[in-house]
C-alpha cells in the first residue's frame, strides 16, 4: 500500500489516489527524499501546491526502458533533473578516480546515475515519448545552460539543452518559472511558444523579435579562441541580475540558445510558503532496507534560512545559480518549520544548522537590490563590504532567542559556512559572542581557502590578514566566554594562480602555526563559474591578465601532498 505522505511512484500509488494519468513526471538522479533540502522534492511539492497531478522517476535505470515507463505518459511535461549534485562528479573525484559512496543514493551505493544524467534521461524519453514537452531543470542543467567549459571532456560544449534535444530550460531554484511553465501548457499553449519567462532558455532560429538582448560570441568561435570565450563568459556574467540583466542570445550552428533574465527574487511569502508545504521530511520508505539516504542523515536536523550568496568567490557556482541577492526567509517561517521538525521521531532536540549559502548573510539587504539589482562596476563584499550592504545580524539574534523557546529544542548549532571576514568589526561583537557562547558545537567552519594574497585575489577572497583578524577576535571571544573551541579551516589547492612558490608559501604559513588541515579540496573548475574560465583560457576573464594554472595532475597531486602530508591530525587552530 502506498505512503500517502509521498507523491507516486508507481501505477500503484496513482490508482491508490485514484488518478488514472499524471499532469507531470520528474525524473532525477537522486534517490526521492521528500524534504526542502532536495531540488526535485520542492519543485514536485511547488507544482502539487498548484493543483497539478505530480509523479516521481528516481534514479532510472538508464539502459533499459523499463522505469521510464512505469508512470505512463505525462498529460503536460516531464521535468528532468540531475539531482542535488553534478552527476559526474557525484560518481568520480576530481583526480577522476570512482567514488566510493554516493550520498544522494540509498545506501550511499554507487553507480546509480549515469554521467551527465541530464542528457541521458532526455534522451531516452525523446526516444519513448516523442511529442512529450521536455523541460530540464537543476544545478546541472543550470551551469550548463549555455556554451560552456566542461572539464571532464577537457573541450567547450554547447548549451545542454541541445544535447538533452528539450523543449526548455528551467535555471535558477525555478519554483515560479515551473508553474509558469506547468500553467501555460494546462490553458493550451504549445511549449514552443514559452518564449518570454524570466528564468528560462529556448531555443529559436530568428531572433529578429527579441528586445533588450545582447549577442554574445557564438559557439564554433568560443570553441576554438579563448580569448572569444573570455569575452563571452564576461558578457553572460556581468548580465545575470534579475532586475537590470539583458537577454542573452549565443548562436549555436544555425540556431540561436537564447537566455532569458533571471526570474526575480522570491518574496518573504514565497519563500515562506516552499518550506512549510506537507513534505514526508523522509526518504522514501521504498528505501528502508537499504538503510536510508545519506544525504538526508546530513540535512534532516537543519533548516534552510536564506538563498543566495554576495560573496561571488571565483570558484563557486551558488551566485550563478541563485544570484548575488539575498532571499530571506521570515522569522515566523523558520519558527514554524522548527515546529513541525521537533514533531519528526528522528528529531533529538539538537538543530544542527539555521543557514544558507553563508550563514551571517540571513536577513541581510541593500536598498539598490530591488530599484537597480546587484551593482555591475562592483562587488558588495570585496575588497571590503559596501556600505549599502546591511547585515541581518539583530534579526539573526533575535530569531535565535525566539527558536530556544520552542519546546523540544535543547540546542542550536550553526553548521554551515560563515564569511569570517564579517565578522572582524565591533559591528559584529554581539552576532559573534552570541554564535561562540550557544550556537558552536565545538568547530566553527571558515574558509580561508589560501594563505597567499595573489591566489585569494584570483578566489576573490579576502587576504590573509583579514582572516588573522578574525582568528584573534574568535580566540578572544572564547577566552571571555571560558570556552575552549576551535575553528575548521576549508583550503582549496592548485586553483589558478596557485603556482609552486605560492604552495611552498601556503606549507609554510600552516606549519608555522601548527594548522594542519584535513578539510582540503582540489580545485574543481565548475562550468559557466570565473575560475573555470581561468582554468580553460588561463587568463582572469574579468582583466584579461594571465594567470598561471596547475593542470599537470602530478603537480596537482603535489599540492595537495605539500600542505596535507599526513590524515593523522585534525583541522583545528584553537
Amino acid at each position: 500500500m502506498m505512503n500517502t505522505r509521498f507523491l507516486p511512484i508507481c501505477k500503484q500509488d496513482m490508482k491508490e489516489k485514484g488518478w488514472d494519468e499524471l499532469d507531470i513526471i520528474l525524473i532525477t538522479g537522486d534517490a526521492y527524499v521528500d524534504h526542502p533540502s532536495f531540488g526535485a522534492a520542492v519543485i514536485a511539492r511547488v507544482l502539487e501546491s498548484a493543483g497539478f497531478k505530480v509523479g516521481i522517476i528516481a534514479q532510472p535505470d538508464w539502459k533499459t526502458s523499463d522505469d521510464f515507463l512505469k508512470l505512463g505518459k505525462p498529460r503536460l511535461f516531464f521535468g528532468i533533473t540531475a539531482g542535488n549534485m553534478d552527476s559526474i562528479l557525484s560518481n568520480y573525484t576530481i583526480n577522476r578516480s570512482k567514488r566510493k559512496q554516493d550520498d544522494y543514493s540509498p545506501g550511499g551505493k554507487i553507480g546509480l546515475r549515469p554521467n551527465r544524467a541530464t542528457i541521458v534521461y532526455a534522451n531516452k524519453v525523446r526516444e519513448l515519448f516523442p511529442d512529450t514537452p521536455i523541460v530540464l531543470g537543476g544545478i546541472e542543467a543550470s551551469l550548463r545552460r549555455l556554451a560552456h567549459y566542461d572539464f571532464w571532456s577537457d573541450a567547450v560544449r554547447r548549451s545542454i539543452l541541445l544535447d538533452a534535444k528539450a523543449d526548455l530550460l528551467v535555471y535558477g531554484m525555478g519554483e515560479k518559472q515551473i508553474v509558469e511553465v506547468a500553467n501555460r501548457l494546462q490553458k493550451g499553449e504549445d511549449i514552443k511558444s514559452l518564449d518570454n519567462i524570466r528564468g528560462t532558455v529556448i531555443i529559436k532560429k530568428d531572433i529578429s523579435g527579441l528586445k533588450n538582448y545582447l549577442e554574445i560570441p557564438f559557439f564554433e568561435e568560443i570553441e576554438k579562441d579563448k580569448d572569444k570565450f573570455n569575452e563571452a563568459f564576461r558578457l553572460f556574467y556581468l548580465e545575470s541580475d534579475p532586475v537590470r540583466g539583458k537577454t542573452i542570445a549565443q548562436k549555436h550552428g544555425d540556431r540561436f540558445v537564447i537566455q532569458l533574465p533571471p526570474e526575480k527574487p522570491l518574496t518573504y511569502k514565497e519563500l515562506d510558503d516552499i518550506y512549510l508545504f506537507d513534505y514526508a521530511r523522509l526518504p522514501h520508505p521504498s528505501y528502508d532496507k537499504e538503510g536510508g539516504v545519506p544525504g538526508f542523515e546530513t540535512v534532516k536536523n537543519s533548516i534552510i534560512s536564506h538563498r543566495g550568496c554576495s560573496g561571488e568567490c571565483s570558484f563557486c557556482s551558488l551566485g550563478i545559480h541563485q544570484g548575488r541577492i539575498i532571499q530571506s526567509r521570515s522569522r515566523e517561517s523558520i519558527v514554524k518549520e522548527i515546529e513541525i521538525l521537533t514533531q519528526q521521531k528522528y528529531f533529538k532536540g539538537t538543530i544542527t544548522d539555521i543557514g544558507g549559502p553563508t550563514a551571517n548573510l540571513y536577513a541581510a539587504d541593500c536598498k539598490s537590490w530591488e530599484r537597480r539589482g546587484a551593482c555591475k562596476d562592483k562587488k558588495c563584499l570585496m575588497p571590503s563590504k559596501c556600505q549599502n550592504l546591511k547585515l541581518g545580524y539583530d534579526e539573526t539574534l533575535s530569531l535565535w532567542d525566539r527558536i530556544k523557546k520552542i519546546k523540544g529544542v535543547k540546542h542550536i548549532f550553526i553548521g554551515s559556512g560563515l564569511r569570517y571576514d564579517l565578522l572582524t568589526d565591533k559591528q559584529s561583537d554581539r552576532y559573534l559572542k552570541a554564535l561562540c557562547r550557544e550556537h558552536v558545537s565545538g568547530y566553527l567552519k571558515v574558509a580561508p581557502e589560501h594563505t597567499v594574497d595573489k591566489v585569494l585575489e584570483l578566489m576573490n577572497k579576502p587576504g590573509i590578514r583579514v582572516y588573522e583578524r578574525f582568528v584573534k577576535r574568535f580566540q578572544n571571544a572564547n577566552r571571555e566566554l571560558g570556552k575552549k573551541q576551535f575553528i575548521v579551516n576549508y583550503f582549496i589547492t592548485s586553483h589558478p594562480g596557485a603556482d609552486k612558490n605560492a604552495s611552498l608559501e601556503m606549507a609554510r604559513y600552516l606549519s608555522e602555526r601548527k594548522i594542519r588541515p584535513e578539510q582540503i579540496q582540489d580545485f574543481i573548475p565548475l562550468p559557466m563559474t570565473v575560475s573555470a574560465a581561468m582554468y580553460w583560457t588561463g587568463k582572469n576573464p574579468m582583466t584579461g591578465e594571465n594567470v598561471y594554472v596547475p593542470k599537470d595532475i602530478k603537480e596537482r597531486k603535489w599540492q595537495r601532498a605539500l600542505i596535507q602530508p599526513t590524515n593523522n591530525f585534525t583541522n583545528q587552530h584553537c
